[in-house]
């Protein structure tokens, strides 16, 4: 399938630059699945648009402060360490990382960079002009991940060019494990009133986990959807959770995925019969327009930028004539698209 075939027109006015608040008063799109008419709400209306009985698995990745900024040793340049991916255990004292290095021709193997008002130092561990990737060691103190939390600053989307407010706002209100550079967007629109209602509809949350990179947001640079490679992703699906997504399907509720991540993590996790398993591990699932679905019944999602791995995966979710044309139709009643938009759920 050609790239160009998930391409959209967008007015820029329509690029989110904060959230809604409170959150839950953000547009909700309600699109069935093939066919028939949309239907317009508000996120907080979201539970009574699913029946009793159903599940929502939501991910419980929580946003690194990944960007930190500190100076070469000894020439003072500054220099941006933006932290892409952890590649050591937790149990590592000078945990290694994936990381993108900004003003990088500065910097080369064995260089360090101090930063200000901390012990902790990045020593230059492998340098990859070709991808511009670097890998390196963070040490220093004796809780790096503490430091990390102290002193870095949350990375928003580069299409978010005028937030100046509170950046725990991209944070989900399940975020619990850090390590993500980028928030699960779906779940933004969540708040504990939503969740009281969805409760009280007896709608059972279950929790995954699928660790964010930003090569999910990356664009699909090739011409045909089929030739790009997607990053691997570290997720899990804990067997409770899968026994439970089980017998709730059993039951005859459906499973709603939150999020493109929580798809790709379900559809890993499960086996040809449409049965859950417990699963830990990467997982690089590409899921384009042609795949069979065979573990979500729905998918709440937001609104994806052209040429992109998520909207290559809702459109094999829905057709791609089916999610043009309710893009064309959020676009014309003027829903806000990407990370701080509106929601979309389709069943």
């Amino acid at each position: 399938m050609r790239t160009d075939a998930l391409d959209y027109s967008l007015p820029e006015d329509l690029i989110a630059q904060e959230p809604v608040s409170p959150r839950d008063e953000s547009k909700l799109l309600f699109c069935p699945r093939h066919e028939g008419p949309y239907e317009i709400h508000v996120f907080r209306e979201l539970p009574g648009l699913m029946n009793p009985g159903d599940a929502i698995v939501t991910n419980s990745a929580r946003v690194m402060p990944a960007r930190l900024f500190g100076y070469k040793y000894p020439t003072g340049a500054r220099i941006e360490v933006f932290l892409l991916e952890r590649l050591t255990d937790d149990s590592s004292l000078n945990p290694r990382f994936k990381a993108l290095l900004r003003r990088r021709r500065r910097l080369g193997k064995g260089d360090r960079v101090l930063f200000p008002e901390s012990g902790m130092v990045g020593t230059v561990v492998t340098s990859d002009e070709e991808v511009g990737e670097d890998i390196v060691e963070l040490s220093g103190v004796e809780d790096v991940e503490a430091e990390i939390e102290r002193i870095g600053r949350i990375p928003l989307p580069p299409y978010v060019k005028h937030y100046d407010g509170d950046v725990g706002k991209y944070q989900t209100v399940f975020a619990r494990i850090s390590g993500s550079v980028a928030a699960p967007t779906a779940g933004l629109h969540f708040t504990e009133r939503v969740l009281k209602a969805l409760e009280e509809r007896e709608i059972h949350r279950i929790e995954g986990y699928l660790r964010v990179g930003w090569g999910t947001f990356s664009p699909i640079r090739t011409e045909r959807l089929e030739d790009h490679d997607l990053h691997a992703e570290f997720g899990v699906l804990g067997d409770d959770a899968a026994s439970e997504l089980n017998e709730i399907r059993k039951r005859g509720g459906r499973i709603i995925a939150v999020g493109t991540t929580m798809t790709r993590l379900l559809e890993t996790a499960v086996d040809d019969s449409g049965v859950l398993r417990q699963f830990s591990g990467s997982t690089a699932k590409y899921i384009t327009p042609g795949y069979e679905f065979r573990a979500i019944d729905g998918l709440l999602t937001n609104f994806h930028l052209p040429r992109t791995s998520l909207l290559a995966l809702v459109a094999a979710f829905t057709g791609v004539e089916r999610i043009l044309d309710a893009y064309r139709f959020a676009v014309e009643n003027r829903f806000r698209f990407y990370s701080f938009g509106d929601a979309m759920l389709i069943l």
